[in-house]
């Protein structure tokens, strides 16, 4: 009996953070330079040290939607998923100020991983999945499968983005 080659492939929840840095940095030049803007508080700022966010800050309401709109928009220039971005923080007023932070959307918690391996197992029987950490492990005898995986998960409308590393 011939063994059968095992292929593989992890789907983890992640973003590139140089891209993260094009993004602010083109997003920071049109804040700067946007007529409407001008003698206002309208500002993009990392969430910390790590870049693990953004703070937007603006006039009210309407600059800070203004500002992620712009922040969006440069996010799909550069193909980046705008699901990455956690905007269910409520923006906070203060000396004439709104400010809102936006963590990024990282890892795959245990409700997300399950999610997707039981989304899996309804339309693809014959791929074992299995939830490693905050990653989840896809094998199958069949490089098909696999790539039937991808297209299911991209085709699906998750709350958070996903990507796929570990090709074996």
């Amino acid at each position: 009996m011939k063994a059968m080659a095992n292929f593989s492939f992890d789907i983890v929840s992640e973003y590139d953070k140089a891209e993260m840095n094009n993004v602010f940095d083109q997003a920071q030049r049109e804040i700067v330079n946007r007529y409407d803007f001008k003698g206002t508080p309208a500002a993009l700022e990392w969430l910390d040290a790590d870049k693990t966010g953004i703070k937007v800050i603006g006039n009210g309401d309407w600059q800070i939607d203004a500002i992620l709109d712009i922040f969006r928009k440069k996010l799909a220039s550069r193909e980046q998923s705008q699901k990455v971005l956690d905007i269910s923080k409520e923006p906070v007023v203060a000396n004439l100020k709104t400010t809102k932070e936006v963590p990024f959307v990282q890892g795959l918690d245990q409700d997300k991983a399950k999610k997707i391996t039981k989304r899996i197992r309804e339309e693809l029987p014959k791929v074992k999945t299995q939830i490693q950490g905050d990653a989840v492990r896809v094998t199958s005898g069949n490089k098909d499968d696999l790539q039937a995986v991808m297209h299911l998960l991209r085709s699906q409308d998750f709350d958070f983005p996903l990507n796929f590393t570990n090709f074996r």
